[in-house]
């Protein structure tokens, strides 16, 4: 009997359609030997839709309602361990239940679906799910708490300063003031939670760095300003597995134009800077970014972003498939550590290749620890009968009532 597994995209998030990309192109690649696979679309208005058109790309060329026009919207139900999706609104006569899921593989990015608030929602209802843990995936989207654990665990990250929309509108001089003297310029401005080189600016003077926070604060309340790595080299490195044992894929290097920072545009779409527009097409994802693999780095410099990317993954009880992101000076050769994605573009699918291991297979593996978890928290007791209610009393007093 095949697994019934969910997957789940979408979300309230600027990176919403490059969630439908990853999810739909990681449907294609499992194994549908061992899985029915239902796909579930997730609105920015967090409602939940299921049905064939949801599974097809060609679908959302025509915008995001017209698919949930020809889809079923459910609830999410939990039901013994399984998920029930529901019909909603619910008919009247006749049977709401939609279909019946064994495990969900969440494929989603940036806040309020990365971040642990989606994880959370799925621990709740008791269902197995691919991927980090509620923890682990708050902790790697906030650039600042991700920075504060590698630090202790002695990892390499760079100097930062971070404020809050508030703060900033009470002294913006005064902040100004600390980033020169704590960081200097050149520094990197981004918002704390977000991906996809959202909302992010390079500074080299005081008038630059203050557009810069402007621009920032439109996509969140909490900024990250640190100092910018001259003669930039950009290495990324995947990880697969969770604390207990972890192993690291081949490095690529990502090419900009120039020293620049890659941006969105970049990273999704064809024509990248000279700005090509989406193809109603593309499916490709981040697997379509121009890059080097494997990276132009030394064996030695390999060995050490390999190892570090574990070690960095570790550090924050990631689980299933993450990417980490590092940045070199090519002049000096220093590495740091520049962030965690714990649910990156196309699964990094394409950084595992070269070691011999397909899309198909890293899905599997991936589901695997999800499945390896959830039996592993089963073992925990949530149960202690201290008998605490048998003499719960309020005396009588008024407004005891519920």
């Amino acid at each position: 009997m095949k697994i019934k597994l969910g997957i789940l995209f979408g979300g309230k998030s600027v990176e919403h359609e490059v969630s439908i990309i990853s999810a739909l192109q990681a449907a294609a690649s499992i194994d549908r030997s061992k899985y029915d696979v239902v796909p579930i679309y997730m609105t920015r208005q967090n409602t939940f839709y299921t049905g064939e058109a949801a599974g097809k790309i060609e679908s959302y060329r025509h915008g995001l309602k017209a698919v949930t026009e020809q889809c079923q919207q459910v609830l999410l139900i939990p039901a013994n361990g399984r998920v029930e999706l529901i019909r909603y609104p619910m008919k009247k006569l006749g049977n709401n239940l939609v279909d019946t899921l064994d495990i969900i593989f969440p494929i989603v990015h940036g806040t309020n679906v990365e971040d642990g608030a989606l994880q959370g929602y799925l621990k709740t209802l008791g269902v197995p799910f691919v991927g980090c843990d509620v923890l682990a995936s708050a902790l790697g989207m906030d650039k600042y708490m991700m920075k504060c654990v590698w630090k202790e665990a002695g990892l390499p990250v760079l100097p930062c300063l971070k404020v809050t929309f508030k703060d900033y509108l009470a002294g913006p001089e005064a902040f100004l003031n600390r980033v020169e003297e704590k960081i200097g310029y050149p520094v990197i401005v981004k918002p704390v939670d977000l991906g996809s080189s959202v909302g992010v600016r390079k500074a080299s003077d005081r008038e630059a760095l203050a557009g810069a926070m402007d621009y920032a604060f439109q996509f969140a309340r909490t900024v990250l300003v640190e100092r910018a790595v001259p003669n930039l080299k950009e290495i990324n490195c995947s990880v697969l597995g969770d604390v207990d044992e972890a192993k690291a894929s081949e490095c690529e290097e990502p090419v900009a134009k120039g020293d620049d920072i890659l941006d969105y545009t970049q990273k999704y779409m064809p024509g990248g800077s000279k700005g090509g527009s989406k193809s109603s097409g593309s499916s490709e994802g981040m697997a379509s970014l121009s890059r080097k693999i494997p990276a132009d780095i030394s064996e030695e410099e390999r060995a050490f972003v390999r190892k570090t990317a574990v070690e960095a993954f570790k550090a924050l009880g990631c689980c299933g498939v993450s990417r980490i992101d590092f940045m070199m000076d090519s002049a000096t050769r220093e590495i740091w550590i520049n962030e965690i994605n714990t649910i990156p573009g196309s699964l990094s699918f394409y950084l595992w290749e070269p070691l011999g291991v397909s899309y198909t297979e890293l899905l599997e593996q991936m589901i695997n620890l999800a499945l390896k978890r959830q039996r592993e928290e089963a073992e925990i007791h949530y149960d202690f009968d201290t008998k605490i209610l048998e003499g719960a009393s309020f005396g009588g007093a008024k407004g005891s009532k519920l």
